[in-house]
C-alpha cells in the first residue's frame, strides 16, 4: 500500500531538503487523506483505489503544465513536471505503446469486436486489463484504429 511508505519519504525528502519531491509527496497524502474522509474512516483504500488516485494526480499535473506552457509560463510549467516524476514513481511501470496494442488486438479478437461500434465493450475489458498501466487516451486511440 502507498499510503504506508509516503510518510517516511515525506521524512526523507524534508531531511534532504528536496522541495520539488516534498510537493509531490504531500500532494499524494493530502490526496490519500481526502479519499479516506469521503469513504468513510471503517473503509481502506484499496491498492486499485490508489492507483486511480495516482493517475488522476498524474493527469491533472499534465494539464497544468500544458495551459502553463500554451501561456508562456516555463517556471510554472517545471514546477508541475517535477511533481508528476514524483507521483508517477509510486504507480506501476506503464507499459509502451507496442505492448499496449498488443493486448488491445487480443481483447478485440476474444471479445468478438469488429466495428467502431463495439468501442465501449472493449474499452471496458481494456481498462481492466490494463488499469494502471496505460494512459487513458492511449488506449481509446489504439482501439479506435484497430476498430477503423
Amino acid at each position: 500500500m502507498i499510503s504506508n511508505t509516503i510518510d517516511q519519504e515525506i521524512k526523507q525528502a524534508m531531511l534532504a531538503k528536496d522541495q520539488a519531491r516534498l510537493r509531490g509527496l504531500r500532494a499524494i497524502k493530502a490526496a490519500l487523506l481526502l479519499a479516506k474522509t469521503e469513504k468513510g474512516t471503517a473503509e481502506e483504500i484499496t491498492e486499485e483505489a490508489e492507483i486511480k488516485l495516482l493517475q488522476k494526480l498524474v493527469k491533472q499535473r499534465k494539464e497544468s503544465a500544458d495551459i502553463y506552457k500554451q501561456q508562456g509560463r516555463e517556471d510554472l510549467s517545471v514546477v508541475e513536471e517535477e511533481e508528476i516524476a514524483v507521483i508517477s514513481a509510486f504507480m506501476p511501470k506503464q507499459l509502451v505503446e507496442a505492448e499496449v496494442e498488443q493486448i488491445i488486438i487480443k481483447l478485440i479478437k476474444d471479445s468478438g469486436a469488429v466495428s467502431v461500434k463495439d468501442m465501449g465493450k472493449v474499452m471496458g475489458l481494456a481498462n481492466k486489463e490494463l488499469a494502471g498501466k496505460a494512459d487513458g487516451k492511449l488506449i481509446a486511440e489504439l482501439i479506435k484504429k484497430q476498430l477503423a
